[in-house]
């Protein structure tokens, strides 16, 4: 499953919002240093799809509107 998010680092909360069908809106605590609002991004998409988090690709991770893959086992 594909899905697009734009990510807010450095935000007051951890907050992950559906917008649309396919789109999501996140707010990340984490500055956007070495990987680690991406990190985060990562473990709250995991618990939202309830997949492991090796399962959950970034295709772009430099970009505050993200591409992200979900890869999930049935």
């Amino acid at each position: 499953m594909i899905i697009k998010v734009k990510v807010k680092p450095n935000s007051k909360r951890d907050f992950l919002e559906k917008v649309n069908e396919g789109e999501y809106k996140a707010e990340i605590k984490d500055k956007a240093e070495k990987g680690k609002a991406n990190l985060k991004l990562i473990k709250l998409l995991g618990k939202e799809f309830k997949v492991s988090h090796d399962k959950i690709i970034i295709k772009n991770p430099t970009s505050r509107k993200k591409i992200v893959d979900i890869v999930q086992v049935k």
